[in-house]
C-alpha cells in the first residue's frame, strides 16, 4: 500500500513487473516492487520489504561489492598516492590531507549502490546457491 497525494493505492501482490536491477539497486529499493527500502543501515539489509513484504533472506552478495570497489576505485586511488610520492616526494601531510581523503571518497560511497545492485540482480535472475542433484532427478 502506498500513499500518493492523500490517495491510498493498493498493489496487486500476485504480479509485479520486472524491474531493472541497476535502477532499483543503486537507489536501495526493493527489487520486486521498487518502492520499499532495501537497507536498514549503511550496508545492513533489511529483513524484508516494508511495502510488498519480500523476504530478503535470498540475498547473499558476499564480498562482491568490496571486490568491485577494490578493483575499480581503491587500486587507482592508491596508485595515485604512490605516483605522487615517487614523483614529487611530498610530506606526510600531503597524504593525510589529499591521498587519504581521495581513497576514502572513492572507496566508501560506492559500496551501498553496488550491494543494492547485486542483491537486485540476484532477485531478477533468480540466482541461488548451487545444489547437487542425485542421478535420475
Amino acid at each position: 500500500m502506498v500513499r500518493s497525494s492523500g490517495v491510498t493505492i493498493m498493489h496487486d501482490h500476485a504480479h509485479y513487473p520486472p524491474l531493472e536491477p541497476w535502477q532499483v539497486g543503486i537507489h536501495g529499493r526493493c527489487p520486486r516492487c521498487g518502492e520499499g527500502r532495501l537497507f536498514d543501515g549503511f550496508l545492513t539489509l533489511a529483513p524484508k520489504c516494508d511495502v510488498c513484504g519480500l523476504d530478503y533472506s535470498f540475498a547473499d552478495p558476499a564480498d562482491g561489492p568490496a571486490f568491485f570497489v577494490i578493483c575499480f576505485a581503491c587500486v587507482p586511488s592508491v596508485l595515485f598516492a604512490v605516483w605522487a610520492q615517487v614523483t614529487y616526494e611530498p610530506s606526510m601531510w600531503f597524504h593525510v590531507f589529499v591521498s587519504l581523503p581521495i581513497v576514502f571518497a572513492t572507496c566508501i560511497p560506492p559500496l551501498r549502490p553496488l550491494k543494492g545492485w547485486l542483491v537486485a540482480s540476484q532477485f531478477y535472475h533468480k540466482a541461488e546457491e548451487g545444489r547437487l542433484a542425485k542421478p535420475g532427478e
